[in-house]
Order: C-alpha cells, then sequence, then structure tokens
C-alpha cells in the first residue's frame, strides 16, 4: 500500500509518547512492505534533519514543511472558532504539499497521528473530489478533549475559559472525525469507553496501545539497590501534567520522605525544565538534569520510579518503561491507567501524600519487595507489550482493506 501519514510532529528522534507510538508505527508498517509517505510540519533546522534520518531508516518519502508564525496560526484559530490545537498544527503550505501528492499518486491509506491533522483530510480540495477514496485512518492516541477539560479544572481565569473553549471544540471536532474516517484508534481500553460515553459512542472506535522495546529498556546487571534511595521521574519538563506532578510530590511528599531518608536522593530527568521545575533544584536531595543524551543509564541507577499524576490522559509510556527496566513504580491511579497492572503485584498506587510517602518508603526499606515488584513489572512487559502485539489491530485492519480492494478488482 501506499500510505501518507500525517504527523503533528516529525517522529524522530522516539524521545517522548507520542513520538515513540508514531515511529513504532511507521517502522512496523515499512517493514511490512508499505510504502511510508511522511507528512509534517517542523519549527527548526535541528527538526528537519530529523526528516533525513526517517527517510534512511523506514520512509519511501518525507515532506517537510516550516509553520507560518505561532501567533498567526493562534490567531486564526480564534477568528474562524478552531481549536487552538488543531490551529497550532495547520498550515497552508502544508495542505497544498498533501493536496498536490494526493493528484500525483495513487494513495491508498492516510494515518493521521493525532486530531489536529484530520483539518488536512477536511481542508482537501482532491478528496472531496476522488472517486476512490483513500482509506482513512486517525490514531487519536488519547480524549484530548478530556485533558482541556481537566486543565480547565485545575487553572485560572482567564487560563480556565481558554482551556473550556479548547475542551468543547475538541470535543466537536472528535465527533466530526470519528463520523468520517474509517478507522480510529485510542491507546487503551478506558480512552476508548471515555471516548463512546462522552464524544460518540461508534463501532469504528478501537484499542491500538502502546508497546515497548525491551533492547532499548532493559535492567542493569547486578544491580544493587542504593544505600539511601534514588527516586526518579522522567519526561519532557515543560508539558503541564508533567510539571503538575513533580511540583505536586516535592510539595507534599518529599520533605516526609526525607524524615525518614535523610540522604535520598530525587532526579527530575528530562528536556525543556521550565522555572519552576529548575527551581527545584535548590531543594535538598533534588536534581533536575534537563536534557539528556540518553535516559536509559537513569532508570539503571534509580530504586524507584514515581509517577504522581494527578492530569493525565492515555497510557504513560514513562511507567512501561520503567517496568522494562524492573524498576519498582509508586504511581497515583491515574499514572496507572490504561496499563494491565495489578496493584501490590507489579505496581504500588498511592492517591494521597501521606500514602504515597508510605509506598515510597516501602519500597526503600524492603528491598526484597522492592526486586520482586520490579521482576513482576518486567515480565508484564515481556508477555503483555510488544510493539508487534500492540499494533496488531491496525495491521489486521490494513490487511483487510486490501483483500476488499482485491476482491473489487
Amino acid at each position: 500500500m501506499n500510505i501518507v501519514v500525517l504527523a503533528h510532529r516529525v517522529p524522530f528522534p522516539a524521545n517522548k509518547g507520542e513520538k515513540i507510538r508514531t515511529f513504532n508505527q511507521v517502522k512496523s508498517l515499512a517493514s511490512l512492505g508499505h510504502k511510508i509517505h511522511l507528512f509534517a510540519p517542523y519549527d527548526s533546522e535541528e527538526e528537519l534533519l530529523n526528516f533525513a534520518a526517517l527517510k534512511d531508516k523506514c520512509c519511501k518519502s518525507t515532506w517537510p514543511f516550516r509553520l507560518s508564525s505561532k501567533y498567526r496560526r493562534l490567531l486564526s484559530g480564534f477568528l474562524f472558532n478552531k481549536p487552538l490545537s488543531v490551529a497550532n498544527f495547520y498550515d497552508n503550505s502544508l495542505q497544498k504539499g498533501v493536496d498536490k501528492f494526493l493528484i500525483e499518486h495513487q494513495v491508498d491509506a492516510i494515518l493521521c497521528t493525532a486530531s489536529s491533522m484530520a483539518e488536512y483530510v477536511f481542508n482537501s480540495q482532491v478528496l472531496n473530489k476522488t472517486q476512490r477514496k483513500p482509506i482513512l485512518i486517525m490514531d487519536f492516541m488519547d480524549v484530548d478533549s478530556d485533558k482541556w477539560g481537566q486543565y480547565q479544572k485545575n487553572s485560572r481565569f482567564p487560563m480556565s475559559w481558554i482551556y473550556a473553549r479548547e475542551q468543547q471544540l475538541v470535543s466537536q471536532f472528535e465527533r466530526q472525525t470519528a463520523e468520517y474516517f474509517d478507522k480510529c484508534y485510542l491507546i487503551a481500553q478506558a480512552e476508548v469507553s471515555l471516548f463512546k460515553d462522552k464524544v460518540l459512542d461508534c463501532n469504528n472506535v478501537d484499542v491500538l496501545g502502546n508497546g515497548l522495546d525491551t533492547k532499548s529498556f532493559y535492567p542493569s546487571v547486578n544491580k544493587k539497590p542504593n544505600p539511601q534511595p534514588v527516586l526518579l521521574f522522567t519526561g519532557v519538563m515543560d508539558y503541564k501534567p508533567n510539571v503538575d506532578a513533580v511540583l505536586w510530590f516535592v510539595e507534599h511528599c518529599w520533605q516526609a520522605i526525607l524524615v525518614h531518608f535523610p540522604q535520598a536522593k530525587f532526579v527530575i530527568a528530562g528536556m525543556n525544565p521550565v522555572k519552576d521545575v529548575s527551581a527545584l533544584a535548590q531543594v535538598q536531595g533534588i536534581e533536575v538534569t534537563g536534557f539528556v543524551e540518553d535516559i536509559l543509564p537513569y532508570y539503571q541507577a534509580a530504586d524507584i520510579f514515581i509517577a504522581p499524576f494527578r492530569l493525565a490522559r492515555g497510557v504513560q509510556n514513562k511507567v512501561l518503561q520503567a517496568f522494562s527496566c524492573a524498576l519498582p513504580v509508586v504511581s497515583t491511579p491515574m499514572g496507572a491507567e490504561g496499563i494491565n497492572c495489578i496493584p501490590e503485584t507489579n505496581i504500588l498506587i498511592a492517591t494521597e501524600p501521606k500514602e504515597f510517602v508510605e509506598q515510597v518508603c516501602r519500597l526503600a526499606s524492603n528491598h526484597e519487595l522492592a526486586r520482586q515488584i520490579g521482576i513482576d513489572a518486567l515480565q508484564l512487559i515481556e508477555h503483555d507489550y510488544s510493539w508487534e502485539g500492540q499494533l496488531a489491530p491496525l495491521i489486521s485492519f490494513l490487511n483487510a482493506q486490501e483483500d476488499v480492494n482485491e476482491s473489487d478488482c
């Protein structure tokens, strides 16, 4: 098949959640003989170089388009009553590039890797006129409208008004997309249930989970626990749910942990820390790394991974990565959502600060418990979270469509 992939960000390097997901989808489809033509916007010259890397690895062709000014894009969102998250990734030059490609090539399928990219389908001057439409596939990943609703509840005016507007418009856009596209995917059954309950109850929405590459994330050999626990959190540190998680943990839990373990260390590893996160480096025992070239050594050096999320949607890749490194995890229920884990077997769950502190201290003082939970978490990854298994629904759907097309010939 000739497959056009419309990605809201170039999925390389695969160093954050949605990039990891899209990169593995593209790589898997290419390995099966599909010809992938990737269209994506970019902001910097550094990003532009990543398109060439993708062409070498798995894409038949790549089509980068530089975005116009962010101010103009967001202003157009307000003027035309569009979701800002849609307007932020829409550019006329990219639209013209997509339409030109559709005119010049026989495209069998279009895969959009975020709801915002559906705008290029809706605005296409070619798709609306062609007799044989490509198969339209949407990877929503998460129910974004619910995420904006969470932000609204945890913000003050004027941001609460902006988030409320975004929640309403994104929900309408998600509904329109599900009605128009042939197949839509979300990252977990919990997301599918939420989508059908809050957005649209339809039959073309299914689960397409995240996998984990155990060749990239694996336990340290002969690792011994540190005398004083090393806690870890990883992620892009200008992303609101990540920022909220670490600020909440430090404010409500960290000092109580230091009472029990005065030399404990908390490492926050990830690019683009905002000012409030960078300031945490002044707190006793806390290290804020900023960008790191390789995140694996941080997982292997840590004793406990924390996922204190209060704002989140979908599946947290960072939790799966910790599991794959046999690193025991303490998480809020939201941080573990969508993962087939069992509390007290391969993860510890805590909701309130006191409970979170207790769970961290349990692991820090009971090395055998920490080791066993880590081993059980690794076994879960090996059994349930291969990329091959997680992407099977997408592969099966495309195979079925190929069979239908051949029978029509």
